[in-house]
C-alpha cells in the first residue's frame, strides 16, 4: 500500500530537524510541495535544501502542484477555507495517484509541526473519500515556531499555574483579548491582531522568520514597541512578499 509521511521540518532553520524527521526524508522519493507563485519561491527552495542537506540517496524528486487561487470570502471565511481545500484536496489526489506507485512512499514537508494551523492532514483525509486508491499515513513531529519562539526569548510560555492560548490575529482581533487567559500566543496574523494588542496592558515577545539568517526579535510593553515590530514587518514584506511572524502577549504583572 500507498504510504504517505507528513513531516514537520522545523520553524525555518534545518538544524531543528529531529533524527525521526532525517529518517522519515531517506525513506520517501516523491515530495510534495504546493506552488504558491513567485512570491514563496523561497519556501520550496528551503525544502530542497532540507533534502539535499540530509537525504543520503538522489533518487528522489519533487512534485509541485499549482496551488488555486482562494476565494475572497463571499460566502464567510470558513465556508471559502473548506472551498479551497476541497479543490487543493482534488489537485493532490490526481497526482497522489500518478506520481507513487502502490508500494511507494511520498511525503510532505510541513513547517514547525503538522498538528498546528497547518492544512496537510486535512487535504489528506479528504483525498481519502475518494475510494480509487487507498494509503497509509505517517506523521512526524516537528518544532513548532511556537516553541522556536519560546527557545529565543528564553521564555516559559505561561505564567506559573496560569492558562495559555494559542489563537489566531483574525480571532484577536475579531474577538478581544480572551478572559480566562494569561498568556496568548498568536499565529498568522496579518496586523489587525497586532493593532487590536495594542490597546491592551501587556508585554509582547515577537519574532519573525524565526531559524533563518534574517530572523528577528522584538520585546517589551507593546505601546512601546508596536511600532518597531510594524516597521520591520513591512520591510520585510516589501523585501519578500510575504512573512512569517509570531508572538506572545502576557498580562503586565501589577504589583
Amino acid at each position: 500500500m500507498r504510504k504517505l509521511l507528513v513531516i514537520g521540518v522545523g520553524a525555518g532553520s534545518p538544524d531543528y530537524l529531529t533524527v525521526q524527521a532525517i529518517d522519515a526524508l531517506n525513506r520517501a522519493r516523491v515530495f510534495f510541495v504546493f506552488d504558491k507563485g513567485e512570491a514563496k519561491s523561497d519556501l520550496v527552495a528551503l525544502r530542497k535544501e532540507i533534502c539535499e542537506r540530509f537525504i543520503e540517496n538522489g533518487d528522489y524528486r519533487f512534485v509541485s502542484i499549482d496551488d488555486p487561487a482562494r476565494d475572497a470570502e463571499p460566502h464567510g471565511y470558513k465556508r471559502g477555507v473548506e472551498a479551497w481545500h476541497r479543490e487543493r484536496a482534488e489537485r493532490l489526489g490526481a497526482r497522489i495517484a500518478t506520481e507513487v506507485a502502490e508500494d511507494g512512499c511520498g511525503a510532505f514537508l510541513v513547517w514547525g509541526d503538522p498538528s498546528l494551523y497547518d492544512s496537510t492532514l486535512r487535504l489528506l483525509e479528504l483525498v481519502r473519500e475518494d475510494d480509487r486508491f487507498a494509503f497509509e499515513i505517517e506523521v512526524v513531529p516537528g518544532i513548532s515556531s511556537v516553541q522556536a519562539l519560546a527557545a529565543r526569548h528564553r521564555l516559559v510560555l505561561n505564567s506559573i499555574g496560569g492558562s495559555l492560548l494559542v489563537t489566531t490575529g483574525r480571532e484577536l482581533a475579531e474577538r478581544g483579548w480572551p478572559e480566562a487567559a494569561d498568556s496568548v500566543v498568536v499565529m498568522l496574523d496579518r496586523g489587525d491582531g497586532l493593532r487590536a494588542a495594542a490597546g491592551e496592558d501587556v508585554e509582547i515577545y515577537w519574532g519573525a522568520l524565526l531559524g533563518t539568517p534574517r530572523e528577528r526579535l522584538v520585546s517589551g510593553k507593546i505601546q512601546d514597541v508596536i511600532e518597531e515590530i510594524e516597521r520591520i514587518r513591512a520591510e520585510e514584506k516589501a523585501q519578500s512578499g510575504w512573512i512569517m511572524d509570531i508572538y506572545l502577549l502576557r498580562r503586565t504583572r501589577t504589583a
